[in-house]
């Protein structure tokens, strides 16, 4: 009897780690193509962040949202699965509305972003 016992509890431990595996891959599965990483080496922090179809006329909401991105910290940009969009426009701005933007950056071949501000120009290199 206690072997039967030990035997149910060793199948139902199996079946939990492979629902936890299925719910894994399903959110894995969620996240877009287009996900990166932006590092912000500018020096400055800041305010507002927008990332927007390269085809689109509108920046539409600010990611940050009431939150800023210090410099030498970094965010993880997610995007749906369903995005199908392959080049992207990004704009920052500081505390008082100054802005830079780098366009058409193809987020299907970029995981990372790191932007630089230096000698009062604006660079990125792309991982």
């Amino acid at each position: 009897m206690k072997e039967i016992k030990r035997i149910a509890q060793i199948a139902m431990f199996a079946g939990l780690l492979l629902g936890l595996a299925g719910v894994l891959r399903s959110e894995v599965s969620a996240q877009g193509a287009q996900d990166f990483l932006l590092v912000n080496k500018t020096g400055i922090e800041i305010y507002a962040l927008y990332v927007t179809p390269h085809d689109s006329d509108d920046w539409g909401d600010d990611i940050l949202g009431a939150d800023t991105l210090a410099a030498n910290e970094d965010l993880e940009i997610t995007f749906s699965r369903k995005e199908k969009a392959k080049l992207w426009d990004l704009r920052i701005e500081d505390s008082s509305g100054n802005y830079i933007e780098w366009d058409n950056i193809n987020l299907l071949k970029v995981s990372e972003v790191t932007l630089y501000y230096k000698n009062k120009k604006p660079t990125a290199t792309f991982k």
